[in-house]
């Protein structure tokens, strides 16, 4: 049965008119074809419309959306002959993060990713996509495999954030995470990253160093929730629509920041609508993402930036408002790093948030 967000009520109206409409037409009581051909047209172009211009909010919704494809439709409809791996060889196994070894294309690929769970069942054995200390050591135990044989990884990051449990907090979660980007910052191995929904602070950073940084259409990536953030700094939870908007969370805005490289477009009515057509689409944008030849990777495994990375100097604006007008939209200036924040010394230019 399909879910409808708050701003989809005209498109959920007019989808109830139509199953009444269908309902009487096999009872054979009344010809009401032509009738329902009009309501479905009406439909598509109220969606369409609608999708045209979410707001940063309505863009959070989406992402959250429970019939949103996650990391295991990904897998199933990107990659073959996937052999999962479990366990971080030193707590135990965390299912919040599905990681292991496949076929991209006929070429061997790790994939990791943040599995949320489309069930009740499966969303509390895989703790909704938040992580503990174990997911994250698991993340770069394959990682560090996939560089020892020179296997391109492939990242999807899909979480709200870390488990703050107080057992993930006594086994070390900051450090984990921190951990996790030390070390893919370092790996020579080509790696994609992509947020397919949501991008929740340093849960989601811990897997998202990489040289190329996708986001699909109606993801969002941020330090906090808009949620989060309107309690901390208007007291009221309410305000969640206007603090996404002054967050600049979405795909659209974090593309002009240059802290992500492209954005992957969703089937019409959001990745959601068609699992099989976002699948598709993110494949394509892999595709122009990774070398596409072993010897060409073999080339420039060693080196200390691939061809496609950019510096992290040229990630971020800084937009100066006033308490006023905290909110409002207005044209970022570009960052001019200061000499002390040179990062000559940083060990790696790896694209990361």
């Amino acid at each position: 049965m399909r879910s409808y967000l708050d701003f989809e009520k005209p498109v959920a109206e007019l989808e109830a008119k139509i199953e009444e409409l269908r309902a009487m037409q096999a009872g054979g009581t009344v010809a009401v074809g032509d009738e329902i051909a009009r309501l479905e047209a009406k439909a598509a172009q109220a969606l369409k419309d609608l999708y045209a211009n979410l707001t940063p909010w309505q863009k959070t919704q989406v992402a959250r959306h429970p019939q949103r494809p996650h990391c295991v439709d990904y897998v199933e409809g990107l990659i073959t002959e996937f052999t999962p791996l479990a366990g971080d060889r030193k707590f135990g196994e965390d299912e919040a993060i599905i990681g292991g070894f496949g076929r991209f294309r006929g070429e061997s690929i790790c994939i990791i990713g943040q599995e949320k769970g489309a069930t009740t069942e499966n969303r509390l054995r895989h703790n909704f996509g938040m992580a503990r200390p174990e997911g994250y050591r698991k993340a770069v135990r394959l990682m560090e495999m996939a560089d020892r044989f020179a296997i391109p990884v492939l990242a999807l990051v899909d979480t709200a954030g870390a488990y703050p449990g107080i057992g993930a907090e006594e086994r070390g979660q900051s450090i984990a995470i921190a951990q996790s980007i030390m070390e893919m910052s370092r790996f020579p191995v080509p790696i994609v990253v992509v947020v397919t929904g949501e991008g929740g602070s340093g849960g989601a950073l811990a897997l998202a160093v990489g040289d190329r940084v996708l986001m699909m259409e109606n993801s969002y990536y941020s330090v906090i929730s808009p949620e989060g953030c309107s309690t901390i700094l208007f007291k009221d939870a309410a305000q969640a629509p206007r603090a996404a908007a002054a967050l600049r969370m979405t795909a659209p805005d974090l593309l002009g920041l240059k802290i992500m490289d492209a954005i992957v477009p969703e089937p019409e009515g959001g990745a959601h609508e068609d699992h099989l057509a976002a699948a598709r689409n993110l494949k394509a944008a892999i595709v122009t993402s990774l070398p596409d030849d072993a010897a060409l990777r073999g080339a420039l495994l060693g080196s200390i930036a691939l061809a496609m990375r950019s510096s992290v100097t040229g990630l971020g604006r800084w937009v100066a408002v006033s308490a006023a007008s905290f909110g409002a939209s207005s044209e970022p200036s570009r960052w001019t790093p200061s000499p002390s924040s040179s990062t000559a010394s940083c060990p790696s230019t790896r694209r990361s948030c």
